[in-house]
């Protein structure tokens, strides 16, 4: 009687000790023969593969302890913890209640925070003009410097090519913020007649 095949296919005759692969049908319907296995081969199938305890372990340790740090099912909340953790909870304990102290007091007329974080919100269009010019004086010098390297004859690349295509417009967004093409501000008669003509426009 043969026994069970092995992982290559091998099938060992249980009364004579032969093995062999045992015959089969191929896709197009033809038989394949038998293969005799000569006595003590073993192909790599059939080679057990070394395991390393120590790395198998190390791979089951996920299944037995779950995620590293999150407490188990069945975990008895009075258990103690490390010096490190028993502190963080208390450093977490006292910001709630911090937090909630706050909540309190800003009911009570204590209005000075609230003040101060609506002025941070706030933010000055003068500030924000200049920032904007800073930016794109910046963005108009690297792209003169191109231009000048590009008629030195040096090649551009392509987004080099493109921030040289853009002078012009840095040019009018730095007019419209009331900026000349060098990104110094302008007197304030030019400015106010430049607002006007581009609202006609």
């Amino acid at each position: 009687m043969p026994s069970q095949p092995s992982n290559a296919g091998i099938v060992t005759d249980e009364n004579s000790g032969n093995r062999e692969i045992p015959p089969s049908v191929r896709a197009d319907g033809s038989t394949r023969k038998a293969i005799k296995i000569r006595p003590g081969y073993r192909p790599a199938e059939d080679v057990e593969v070394y395991k390393n305890r120590t790395a198998e372990a190390f791979r089951e340790r996920g299944k037995k302890i779950g995620i590293p740090g999150a407490a188990s099912i069945g975990e008895d909340s009075s258990e103690q913890g490390s010096a490190a953790s028993n502190k963080n909870a208390k450093r977490r304990e006292a910001r709630r209640k911090a937090k909630a102290a706050d909540g309190e007091g800003e009911g009570e007329g204590d209005t000075a925070p609230a003040t101060e974080q609506s002025k941070a919100d706030e933010v000055d269009p003068e500030v924000e003009r200049e920032k904007k010019a800073r930016n794109l004086k910046k963005k108009l010098k690297q792209a003169k410097d191109l231009k000048n390297k590009k008629e030195g004859g040096e090649a551009l690349l392509p987004e080099q090519i493109a921030k040289v295509i853009k002078i012009n417009e840095l040019i009018r967004e730095l007019d419209a913020l009331g900026f000349d093409a060098e990104g110094e501000p302008k007197p304030n008669s030019d400015a106010a007649p430049t607002e006007g003509d581009d609202k006609e426009d």
